[in-house]
Formats: C-alpha cells, structure tokens, sequence
C-alpha cells in the first residue's frame, strides 16, 4: 500500500497520517495512532452502553428473590462441578445448598478480583501522561468494576450465603497486587487477562446452554459479559501494543510469567478454596478429577486460554522457552485464530 494511498485514507478516517521528517510513511507513529483510535472507540462505547448496579437490575422484583430452596439453583451441567457423579448422586435439597452457596462463592471471588482490578487501574492511571487515551479508558472500566463489585456483593447479602471467595492466600496479597500496575503495567494487565478471560469462558458456557438458570444470576452474567467484552479488549489492546516495544531481556522474562500467572490465576478464579470444599464436602478425588487431572478438565483448562495464546504470539512473546512453561502449566495448545474462536476448533 502506498503512503499516498494510507494519508489519503486516514485523513478520511479524521486523522493526519504521520510522517517522518524526510516525509516517508512513520509507521512506528502509524501503529500508535490505530492504538489510540482503537481506544477511543473503546470509550465511546463504555459512554453509549453501560450498567448502573442498582438501576439495571430489579432487585426487589419477586421474580428476583432468592428462595434457598429453588430448584434453579441446582449446577447447571455445564457447572465443572455439577457435571460430576458425586454432585448428581445428592438429594435434591443438598444439589440445591451446594448450588446457591457456590454459585455466591463464585461472585464474591469475581468481587474480590475486581477490587484488585479497580486499585490497580487507578496506580497505572496515575502514571500516565497528559493526552494518553489509556486513561479515559482505564477510568471508564473501573467505573464499570465498581458496578460490578456492587452487584456481587448484593447478591452475596441477599443469598443468605457466608461465603470467603477468593482464597486467603489471594486476599492477604490483594491488597500489594495493585502496585504493580505502575511498575510493570503489562504484567498487571496479563494479570487482568488471567482473571477475566476464565469468568467469562465460563459464564458464556452455562448462558449458551439454555438452561432454566435463576433469572437475577442470569441478568448479573448478561451485564457482566457486555461489558467485559471491552475490558478484555483493552488488556488484549495494551500487551499487543507495549509488549513488542519491551527490551530484548524484559520481554523474555514476561513471556515466561504469562502461562504462570495466567495458571495461578485460573486457579483462583475456577477452583474452591479449601474453606469452600470443606464447607461443601467435595471429597479429595472429586477435586482432584474436576481442577485438573481428568481428561474433560484438562483440555477445559487449554480452551480457556486460546485467545490468549494467540495474543502471546502477536505480542512477541512466545518462543521456545515460554512455549515449554505454556506446556508444564498445561495451557499449551493451539491458538485461537480470532478472538471468542469457538474452543472446539481452537483446542
């Protein structure tokens, strides 16, 4: 493509394409001006659709409120745990504790994340420059996670449930997570990646499948999906565009922490703590089979993460040493060739 030809189609677009002073095409300027439009449309979207808690969701309608004792709070098959043998062989009333209580356990571990998620947005916020679009949209988002934090503990208080969430390793460190979005903002961002490209594989599973899911817990996964969509975007937006921009050894130190945090913080997301399997009575084996030794668990554990291989590639930083850990973590696979690819093509 001629430089002729991208001036005049970016000067359609609203912009100047940017030249160097000997009047060639600077493409390395280029690459910055597409990051930041994308980024802006980004922000306008957060500005045209977006959830306030306790005005999108009735919670005092009567179709909303938790009756402990509703059958839809049986584990939907798709449920890692709900498809065992071991959650099937219960009695009704015990399918139905064991479901309400970690169907809460699971949103107070997203609500524990995205506090996490919140306080890191405003340290690397607080790095940024004047003019960067980065900081319209990282504030925009956390406008969003503040929602979000507020429509899972609602729900946690009006399921009856004292559930703990996220494991007590992961709150007692929550609260130094944060920082690291200033120092190494890619890493903190890979971080986001870990935590929500799992919630939503998931929640994106049990709402496919069509199941006669409580309506509040459905309208929470709706909200939480359109709006998550752009979160990830952008943390998928800022790894491809910084982390090529890395020295030779920083990049190589990232692509070998990427499959490791993203490994620690699947865990996190998907499996119970040990309070939550006490607390449930899963026995040892039943853990063991579904986070992550049987086979079905397995290759659930390398879907999650196409889209994210697939980043690593286009960021540069997958090579030979980081494939090897992406395989000791047992995330390798195949990547997904666009984003949301199916799992079973992409696996």
């Amino acid at each position: 493509m001629s430089t002729a030809h991208i001036e005049k189609t970016a000067t359609a677009a609203g912009t100047t394409a940017p030249l160097t002073t000997d009047g060639e095409l600077d493409l390395v300027a280029l690459r910055e001006l597409d990051f930041e439009k994308r980024l802006q449309v980004l922000s306008e979207a957060s500005v045209e659709q977006h959830f306030d808690a306790f005005v999108d969701i009735a919670w005092d309608d009567p179709d909303f409120a938790i009756d402990p004792k509703d059958p839809r709070w049986v584990l939907p098959k798709v449920d890692q745990l709900g498809q065992t043998q071991w959650y099937q062989s219960l009695p009704l009333e015990e399918q139905i504790r064991v479901g309400l209580y970690r169907q809460a356990n699971v949103v107070k571990v997203g609500l524990h994340f995205e506090q996490v998620l919140v306080a890191g947005l405003m340290q690397f916020a607080m790095t940024l420059p004047n003019r960067r679009p980065e900081f319209r949209y990282s504030t925009h988002e956390a406008t969003e996670e503040c929602h979000h934090t507020q429509m899972f503990q609602e729900f946690v208080n009006r399921s009856g449930q004292d559930v703990s969430g996220a494991p007590r390793w992961f709150r007692a460190v929550g609260p130094v997570l944060p920082f690291f979005a200033s120092r190494y903002p890619i890493m903190f961002f890979i971080g986001v990646l870990a935590g929500e490209e799992p919630i939503d594989h998931v929640q994106k599973a049990i709402l496919r499948t069509g199941e006669d899911l409580h309506p509040l817990l459905k309208r929470i996964m709706q909200i939480h999906i359109a709006e998550e969509a752009r979160h990830i975007g952008f943390a998928h937006q800022y790894v491809e565009h910084n982390a090529p921009r890395l020295g030779r050894r920083d990049r190589m130190v990232v692509s070998v922490l990427t499959p490791i945090v993203m490994r620690a913080l699947c865990d996190v997301i998907m499996k119970p703590s040990p309070q939550v399997q006490k607390a449930l009575g899963i026995p040892d084996e039943v853990m063991e089979e579904v986070w992550w030794k049987g086979s079905d668990s397995q290759k659930m554990l390398r879907d999650i993460f196409g889209d994210v291989r697939m980043l690593a590639e286009k960021a540069d930083l997958m090579n030979p040493v980081s494939r090897r850990v992406w395989r000791r973590m047992g995330i390798a696979g195949r990547a997904s060739r666009f984003r949301s690819q199916p799992a079973t093509a992409a696996s």
